[in-house]
């Protein structure tokens, strides 16, 4: 979690309690942890550029979509072990339109345009607090096997009594999810977004407050081949209970899967031999 250019742009959400709503006026009935997706509404040319190749702009733009659904169904899913309450922290502005269509209505919205990575963050975590969760958690659009068994134990870390944050690390220097119990402004201030030194210098910050971090098991994000890669080799893998919640295991991302069959099967019936997802390990 650690693009600039995802989330950048004017701003139409100066104020932390300024959220785009649907469904029940307050959202997450109740639930003590909010999690919010950032998310950015899908366009060719301006999501899962790093894809492309292998993918077609609109390829891309069609995983993005993918990805979105799945990890909101993740949310779901972590949503019946614990209280989660999921939420899309969206870009550009105005496209409301987007996520009412593809997301389900359990999920809330939060309009996270702002001109910084960091304030999208910064924003969306008070964003999160002002809607009376006792906990905030950011969390990225890249992952869409991580296992559901984390958020869980996100929020069952964040409920206990003290400050702390949870801190999930990916395999680009980045991270994945961060949580927290106060809104700690330090943490996303004086960062170098869109490189591997994300996750060493938010660690810094939270030394630098002195604050608790319980850190999660490393994680990756699918912005490049390799990453397509492993994700089609997960896929792949035979499938655990639904209701199994090893921490080991990765969620099934049902859309994303049948898009890369769909995608795969294009390919071949074009009579290409290698599918996008062997391409993309040979050729980025």
């Amino acid at each position: 979690m650690d693009r600039t250019a995802r989330f950048g742009g004017q701003s139409n959400a100066n104020e932390p309690g300024r959220i785009a709503r649907r469904g029940r006026e307050a959202n997450g009935g109740g639930a003590r942890c909010g999690i919010a997706i950032m998310a950015k509404a899908s366009a060719p040319g301006r999501t899962k550029t790093r894809l492309v190749p292998p993918l077609t702009f609109e390829q891309a733009a069609a995983l993005n979509t993918a990805f979105l659904q799945d990890i909101s169904d993740n949310l779901t899913r972590a949503g019946q072990h614990a209280s989660i309450a999921g939420y899309a922290a969206f870009a550009p502005a105005g496209s409301q339109d987007f996520f009412h269509r593809h997301l389900p209505p359990a999920i809330g919205l939060i309009d996270a345009c702002l001109p910084t990575f960091g304030e999208c963050l910064f924003h969306t975590i008070e964003a999160i607090f002002a809607r009376g969760h006792d906990a905030a958690v950011v969390l990225n659009s890249d992952s869409p096997t991580l296992p559901t068994a984390l958020l869980v134990e996100t929020a069952e870390v964040l409920a206990r009594p003290g400050d702390r944050a949870v801190f999930g690390p990916s395999t680009d220097g980045g991270y994945y999810l961060l949580g927290l119990k106060s809104a700690h402004r330090r943490l996303f201030e004086d960062i170098t977004w869109s490189t591997e030194r994300v996750a060493a210098q938010t660690l810094a910050r939270a030394r630098e407050i002195a604050l608790d971090v319980h850190i999660l098991p490393l994680w990756y994000d699918v912005d490049d081949g390799d990453g397509l890669r492993r994700l089609h080799d997960e896929i792949a893998q035979p499938r655990q209970a639904p209701d199994a919640l090893d921490p080991r295991a990765p969620n099934y991302p049902a859309a994303t899967a049948a898009l890369l069959e769909r995608l795969a099967l294009d390919i071949r019936l074009g009579g290409v031999r290698e599918s996008v997802i062997q391409t993309a390990a040979d050729g980025v």
